[in-house]
């Protein structure tokens, strides 16, 4: 017998513990340290027994420091493990490509140049093919030899899918119809339209970005917090409280 689904109105969290959903950061720094000093806050002024930070994926491209934000979560979850991280698509992208670089793959299309750029790299090339390929073997190597090795292995460490009450949390979404402990790695960082669309009830509120919406969505089965904070400078996270949620925006200027 399948799951009964849960409608996020009637979902709680765990018992005495605060959770802080956090959307996709794409290099802003910036927001993502202002957002934690905000928690920090929260939790100095209106302490609970426990709580968990959760960053829902894509810490890297396109913003101007994704150096400076792996630093960053690296030293958060050294100072206390209830920072956690998941994968998403340009965090396994850009590890993808310091694998095997491809001029046509995610990193190199979607802000990869960014990316290593903050690692003082350029990957930029004459309009030629040849020289693209050239710039962008030079261009590997030297990002290979700039990156501290936690670097990679905190990347590599990033697990898929986390799981605190009635809510279940991924970067992209799940596929409907397939159990929560079930879901292909894939689908959990990649997913959208039959997510999207799916109308009906999951066995969990799925708490997810991937895709990038104007203000936190807040539908009956899933949370969309991914509001494109490398462009809108913009930052969105939900709260979870128990019986009660909210959504908490970090908002700056262009970084």
């Amino acid at each position: 017998m399948a799951e009964p689904g849960i409608h996020f109105l009637d979902a709680h969290g765990p018992e005495g513990v605060r959770l802080y959903a956090i959307g996709d950061v794409h290099g802003r720094l910036d927001l993502l340290a202002a957002m934690h000093q905000r928690i920090e806050s929260e939790l100095e002024w209106k302490p609970v027994r426990d709580w968990r930070v959760i960053h829902l994926g894509d810490y890297v491209d396109r913003g101007p420091d994704s150096k400076g934000v792996i630093d960053f979560l690296i030293a958060a979850r050294e100072r206390d493990p209830r920072h956690l991280m998941l994968a998403g698509n340009h965090d396994i992208g850009f590890l993808d490509f310091l694998r095997t670089p491809e001029p046509e793959g995610l990193f190199m299309r979607y802000g990869g140049v960014q990316t290593a750029l903050s690692y003082g790299v350029s990957l930029t090339a004459d309009a030629s093919w040849f020289g693209k390929m050239e710039t962008m073997r030079r261009g590997h190597q030297a990002l290979l030899e700039a990156m501290p090795p936690g670097h990679v292995d905190f990347l590599r460490s990033l697990p898929f899918s986390l799981t605190f009450g009635d809510f279940f949390f991924c970067h992209a979404g799940i596929r409907p119809g397939i159990p929560l402990d079930k879901q292909n790695p894939q689908d959990l960082i990649w997913i959208r339209d039959v997510f999207h669309d799916h109308t009906g009830l999951f066995p969990k509120i799925v708490v997810h970005g991937h895709t990038p919406v104007p203000e936190a969505e807040v539908m009956a089965n899933r949370v969309n917090v991914d509001t494109l904070a490398w462009q809108s400078g913009m930052l969105t996270a939900l709260v979870v409280d128990g019986a009660d949620k909210r959504i908490l925006e970090m908002a700056m200027k262009g970084a």
